[in-house]
């Protein structure tokens, strides 16, 4: 991929009133040093908890600095943007505002929403290949009495995509909670897995009434495939 070619997703892929408004994209930088890469898994639970460490924020909320980005990041289709970093250009991007999450041995940044055609320059040079990342080890079962992302076990999607997409349940999950469960989950550093799903319980993921993204179709998949399912305990029922 070239540095055009970016991992821009939304769980929303129908017409809608929201492509009337400007876009915007939520930025997600993954730091990843060639003798050091982060594990696959490692790296997509981070940034699903970048994302909702965003949106938890202070500065993102009520009166806050980033507020008024996030509510026009939201206003419009939900876009994420992955791109990777390292040595001087991770440095650089550090430097900007944002906030950098880490995991077992995975960095991701989030930056506040930025417009569609307004990258600052720090993060427009940044490239998106070099995302294909690997476990070099089965990630184990996860947490029973954690939220877990299920990824969609038929697709072959990239590192980077996967983040985006792992970003994109963590946070239809978190729109569906009640403040109280918001606030346990924060207190909680946003503990959560990203596994992918045994094909023989997939469609019955999808069919649980759990959240479920829906790819726009803007980057290696189809238009409208199920690419997660935010299954968090405070959402199921039955």
């Amino acid at each position: 991929m070239s540095t055009q070619d970016t991992l821009s997703d939304s769980p929303f892929h129908d017409e809608s009133p929201r492509d009337e408004e400007r876009q915007y994209v939520l930025p997600l930088v993954v730091h990843i040093e060639k003798a050091e890469p982060p594990a696959r898994t490692d790296a997509l639970e981070t940034a699903a908890r970048a994302v909702l460490v965003m949106l938890s924020d202070e500065r993102s909320r009520g009166e806050g600095e980033w507020a008024a980005v996030v509510r026009a990041w939201q206003d419009a289709r939900i876009r994420k943007v992955v791109r990777r970093a390292r040595g001087a250009e991770w440095r650089k991007a550090s430097a900007l505002p944002g906030i950098t999450v880490t995991g077992k041995a995975a960095e991701v940044r989030v930056f506040p929403p930025v417009p569609l055609d307004g990258w600052p320059k720090e993060l427009a040079k940044l490239q998106v290949s070099g995302t294909d990342l690997d476990d070099p080890a089965e990630p184990g079962a996860p947490d029973p009495l954690a939220p877990v992302l299920w990824l969609n076990p038929d697709l072959d999607m990239s590192a980077g995509k996967a983040m985006a997409q792992a970003g994109h349940g963590a946070q239809l999950a978190w729109w569906e909670l009640s403040d109280a469960d918001r606030e346990a989950w924060r207190e909680a550093d946003f503990a959560l897995s990203v596994r992918t799903a045994d094909p023989a319980v997939w469609r019955e993921l999808t069919l649980s009434g759990l959240p479920v993204v829906r790819d726009a179709g803007f980057t290696e998949i189809a238009p409208g495939s199920c690419t997660v399912v935010a299954d968090h305990p405070a959402l199921r029922t039955g």
